[in-house]
């Protein structure tokens, strides 16, 4: 994404602005590959993702990007896709009940991942291959379904079935399909999209390659075939 319209200055100075705003609410302080990225939802949520993707992300990471993603707008459909996921990554580590207060409303962090994810979804359902959807679709099958409004398992297998369809060169979209017929304890139809994300593990994430080693020893003894 261009970043013609801010100067790195102008971006720092936001940082700090933010900061000192978010401190009433979290002692967490923000590594400078996050500060350098706080103006924006999308680049902030980037950010927290190299860093987790890398190994690097500590829980005060999370926090302190969450603290920061709520002082920003969400009028795109990659900003409230940037919202969706660093509540999410927090709701990872805090757990799906936790409750954080946005806009002075308490709120699950899987429920705010939902809506955040759905308004995404609404202004472009195409943004990162369908990045909404397969959150959309995740969350519905893994969350715990008081969490959510407005799906269930059943459906988020659907909308990851429609991905595949789609786009089944996107080795993501067989992994989370994969996960979430395991999450469901249907092993025989996670075969294909596993193996599939197995034969392109070197185009995942290191994050998605733990993930997929998981599921490989989840699905055992199956095991795919030796190319």
């Amino acid at each position: 994404m261009s970043r013609s319209w801010r100067s790195t200055a102008l971006s720092i100075a936001l940082a700090a602005t933010l900061l000192l705003g978010a401190s009433a609410c979290s002692s967490a302080s923000l590594r400078p590959e996050l500060a350098s990225h706080a103006a924006n939802a999308l680049e902030l949520s980037d950010a927290l993702e190299d860093l987790i993707a890398e190994g690097k992300a500590t829980e005060e990471d999370r926090d302190a990007a969450y603290e920061l993603v709520k002082m920003l707008p969400a009028d795109t459909a990659g900003d409230a896709f940037g919202h969706a996921a660093i509540a999410g990554r927090v709701a990872e580590v805090k757990g799906a009940g936790s409750l954080f207060s946005v806009d002075h409303n308490p709120t699950s962090l899987v429920g705010e991942a939902e809506r955040y994810a759905t308004m995404s979804r609404q202004k472009d359902p195409t943004f990162r291959d369908g990045a909404a959807t397969r959150m959309l679709g995740t969350l519905y099958v893994l969350a715990p379904a008081d969490m959510l409004k407005h799906g269930d398992s059943e459906e988020g297998i659907s909308m990851l079935e429609k991905l595949v369809e789609q786009n089944p060169d996107l080795p993501v979209n067989q992994l989370r399909l994969a996960e979430a017929y395991i999450a469901l304890g249907d092993k025989k139809p996670a075969e294909a999209p596993l193996c599939n994300a197995q034969g392109h593990r070197a185009s995942l994430r290191r994050d998605d390659q733990a993930l997929l080693d998981k599921l490989l020893v989840d699905i055992k003894p199956f095991e795919c075939p030796k190319k």
